[in-house]
């Protein structure tokens, strides 16, 4: 079966948000980085809201015409979870 991606192709936007670094420290890269991400994602799950039912908007989805054999066996990591085993690992040291 075709692999699919979401492919955002809106406008990068900017504005100050500070990502609650605790005691970690981000270089000014890095928070720029975390807020473009954060930012466009908002964008693509704008637009999806909006976009239901309409034909074309500015979310398409990509289908690869290939899919990479290698890839067949990968499963999609839950972000959220990893950071709290990480979080809670790291409060019992």
């Amino acid at each position: 079966s075709p692999v699919s991606r979401v492919v955002y192709n809106g406008k990068r936007s900017g504005g100050p948000r500070s990502p609650g670094a605790g005691s970690e420290i981000f270089t000014p890269a890095h928070e720029e980085n975390v807020r473009f991400i954060y930012e466009a994602w908002q964008c693509v799950e704008r637009d999806l809201r909006n976009q239901m039912g309409s034909e074309r908007g500015l979310v398409e989805e990509y289908v690869e015409k290939m899919p990479n054999p290698s890839l067949k066996a990968f499963k999609p990591v839950d972000l959220g979870d990893l950071k709290r085993r990480n979080t809670q690992d790291a409060k019992k040291s």
